[in-house]
């Protein structure tokens, strides 16, 4: 029996190829009923009887409070839809570097044919369900949308409050986000950081709190990794995870992968000076993670765009500890400068990501850094934080 797929989007889409087409598709872009090309039929949400369904299983990024989700009687997420066939599992989560982390750790496993998806970009229809280990980045969506499904090992990086138009509050974000440890059964690995309101579980919990900690419980040496800041904590986490699962942690071969662009990627223009195009730190913890990376250097950080209402002051409260001048773009300046009146933190209104470098351009030495690590998404200005990304490195090539 097939599904009926809830939004029209690549999740969904993979699952009904995989299945060889001919599946119900309901979707809020529809107007009219039609087919596409799959033999997919694609309706209108308003559309859904669920009555005459048995088993929906939603794109992730549906809302709790979605009729179609308010509606479904059997719903699934994709996780859920897998469960029965997916391999040995490692389900990461966070805040913020988790696909960061996905990617390194499929990086080390990599010999051992493990495979990465989920939020990563790989839908699990497109996941040989042979391969010996699945390494899953879990958004807080897929997570609140899974009821059966369970990892083998769970690793959730550090997380602060995030998504809250789609969670609702600070708290059912963090439940979501801890909620694999509901259907995770003995001597299955959670590690989780310290301080969270954890639920009832029969994993076995290991919570921490620095990366001196990581160090020390799986017998790690941070001095042979070539990260810093976040990417540091990143990194200890995957090969405490290799730690576990195969008493080994090959630091030579981490230090070999790359790192996405537009995430803490450094260019030095032509009178060699250091600029850092952190386009990707859509978030409040990001850029916190980006500043404290670059503590022990001048930082000019442009900063802004579409914050979506986050409180920015746990931000400002590091910046005041830090030597550094902001230069504010985009939709959410006024409330950037008016935090930097009460922090007393060195601010110039730029508005564009081209006057911002135009002013930098003037003071900027050689021994400090130009960071741009916005907070915040970019749609205000910009087609994504990839489009932010690519502007702020073509005017630092021009310079």
């Amino acid at each position: 029996m097939k599904p009926t797929l809830f939004g029209y989007g690549l999740t969904t889409k993979a699952i009904a190829k995989k299945l060889g087409g001919g599946c119900t598709f309901f979707d809020d872009n529809c107007k009219e009923p039609y087919r596409d090309e799959m033999g997919n039929h694609i309706l209108p949400s308003s559309m859904f009887d669920p009555e005459k369904s048995k088993c929906e299983v939603t794109t992730p990024s549906l809302k709790p409070d979605h009729p179609l989700i308010q509606k479904a009687k059997h719903l699934l997420s994709e996780y859920d839809y897998f469960t029965d066939v997916m391999p040995f599992s490692i389900w990461i989560s966070g805040t913020n570097g988790k696909t960061t982390t996905t990617q390194m750790l499929t990086h080390l496993l990599e010999k051992r044919d493990a495979l990465s998806g989920g939020n990563i970009g790989t839908p699990l229809a497109n996941l040989d369900t042979k391969a010996p280990i699945w390494v899953l980045e879990s958004s807080s969506f897929t997570l609140h949308h899974t009821h059966t499904a369970s990892p083998d090992i769970y690793l959730l990086l550090p997380i602060t409050p995030d998504h809250l138009d789609w969670h609702g509050t600070p708290e059912q974000y963090e439940a979501d986000k801890l909620k694999p440890l509901l259907s995770m059964r003995e001597g299955e690995l959670a590690l989780v950081p310290k301080g969270l309101n954890l639920p009832k579980t029969d994993a076995y919990v290991v919570e921490y709190d620095s990366q001196a900690f990581l160090c020390e419980y799986f017998k790690l040496d941070a001095s042979k990794l070539n990260y810093k800041g976040a990417f540091l904590e990143d990194a200890l986490l995957s090969l405490a995870i290799t730690k576990v699962l195969f008493d080994e942690a090959d630091y030579a071969l981490l230090n070999t992968f790359k790192r996405d662009a537009h995430r803490q990627e450094e260019i030095k223009d032509s009178k060699g000076r250091l600029w850092v195009n952190d386009s990707k730190a859509t978030n409040l913890d990001a850029t916190i993670q980006a500043v404290k990376g670059y503590d022990d250097h001048y930082i000019h950080l442009i900063l802004g765009g579409d914050d979506k209402g986050v409180d920015l002051s746990p931000l400002f409260e590091v910046m005041q500890t830090l030597n550094l001048t902001l230069y504010t773009i985009g939709a959410n300046t006024e409330k950037l400068l008016a935090l930097s009146k009460t922090y007393q933190i060195d601010v110039m209104q730029s508005d564009t990501i081209e006057t911002a470098i135009e002013a930098i351009d003037k003071v900027f030495i050689k021994d400090e850094i130009a960071l741009l690590s916005p907070a915040a998404a970019s749609f205000d200005q910009f087609k994504s934080y990839k489009h932010r990304g690519e502007t702020f490195m073509e005017l630092v090539k021009k310079l």
